[in-house]
């Protein structure tokens, strides 16, 4: 069992914290690598901003590209995952009839960019329903391309998916795309740092990934990849010094030239994701995450033993690893969230999604079975 990590991180004591999924946790020591950086740009912005800028990013993105298997050219580093699939949705020229086939598990402000395009463009949506429970990942492969048609241009879908927090099969839904001449953007918002990553393997024509999440770099760390033949046409969101021909510090591309400078901003966030990569070699985090499946794994079993509700998806770690979604049944999921966190001082998500009630639980390096055990007795009481 890997060493006790709870003391490394700077989550409050007296709270249960089993929501790492929603906007992660930074270690001790990656926060003061942040602070460090936001202390050095202080200290001379001209010179930070206008003499270092360029190298150090270039040279963050070296370490994210070894972590990624990417040429580090074909990254930017954005904000967070929602920000990355902003670039690519506003960039695309999509016709009336284009269709965009996806699922009906994808998250909420990504589903939102895509309609923005639908009434701009009057692109076409088709969601494919996965039903739950879901046995194997043919039958997510064959319910996604069971809505492909001759009008299809873009499949979009997520490595991990936030409600149902289950892995899809991304790598064999490029494949079949790649031969049909689709084109391919994954939402990774929870991939980084869960799962290993191989873009080169996954075979994506872009994908956009967070790292504050985790891979427990600081908030407002994400990333996006775009293969060389696509990145032309890639626009920026912000419109900048980047864009054009002139300033080629920013880049030897135009990809990232629009997408490395958009005004003055604080990049301590994306200097410090070598330091977070470095923080998981050093804790030798494949041997982290699989204890914190096993924990994840006995956490459902209980949960389904208690409400008496099967699980969503088989056990495996090709079905998920830190984070499952768990059924439940009560008569107020607002009650019940409210509950778990005023008496039990239990930190989780609770809602409601396509008819059923859930809490999704996240285990990361800093939680322990007694935490699953203060769950439990809440949810033992108050369901």
């Amino acid at each position: 069992m890997p060493a006790d990590l709870r003391s490394e991180f700077l989550l409050d004591p007296s709270v249960t914290f089993l929501n790492h999924g929603s906007f992660g946790a930074c270690p001790k020591p990656v926060f003061a690598e942040y602070q460090r950086w936001q202390l050095e740009l202080e200290r001379q912005p001209v010179e930070f901003l206008g003499r270092r800028y360029y190298d150090l990013m270039a040279e963050s993105r070296a370490a994210l590209g070894t972590y990624l298997n990417a040429n580090p050219n074909d990254l930017i580093y954005v904000d967070n995952a929602t920000a990355g699939v902003n670039v690519v949705v506003r960039s695309m020229a999509l016709e009336p009839g284009d269709e965009i086939v996806t699922t009906d598990h994808e998250y909420g402000a990504c589903e939102l960019t895509w309609q923005f395009l639908q009434e701009s463009r009057g692109a076409v949506i088709k969601r494919a329903h996965i039903a739950l429970p879901v046995a194997t990942h043919e039958e997510i492969v064959d319910a996604l391309w069971a809505q492909v048609t001759g009008r299809t241009k873009v499949i979009y879908l997520s490595h991990i998916t936030s409600f149902s927090a289950l892995i899809f099969p991304v790598e064999e839904v490029c494949r079949r795309a790649r031969e049909a001449g689709i084109f391919t953007v994954i939402d990774g918002a929870h991939a980084p740092g869960q799962i290993p990553l191989d873009m080169q393997a996954i075979g994506v024509d872009c994908y956009a990934g967070n790292l504050h999440k985790w891979l427990c770099a600081p908030k407002g760390a994400g990333f996006l990849y775009v293969r060389p033949e696509h990145q032309d046409w890639m626009q920026a969101v912000i419109v900048s010094w980047g864009w054009g021909d002139g300033r080629p510090e920013f880049g030897t591309t135009q990809f990232q030239r629009r997408n490395t400078w958009q005004g003055t901003r604080d990049p301590a966030a994306y200097l410090t994701v070598p330091a977070a990569i470095q923080f998981q070699a050093e804790h030798d985090w494949p041997a982290v995450r699989e204890h914190c499946h096993e924990i994840v794994v006995k956490t459902r079993t209980r949960i389904a033993n208690l409400t008496d509700l099967p699980p969503i998806s088989p056990a495996g770690c090709d079905w998920f690893v830190q984070m499952a979604t768990c059924p439940i049944r009560t008569k107020s999921i607002g009650e019940l969230k409210t509950g778990l966190y005023d008496q039990y001082h239990v930190e989780i998500p609770c809602g409601e999604w396509q008819g059923m009630q859930y809490v999704r639980v996240s285990i990361q390096a800093y939680n322990t079975e007694a935490d699953v055990d203060r769950l439990l007795e809440g949810l033992g009481r108050l369901l």
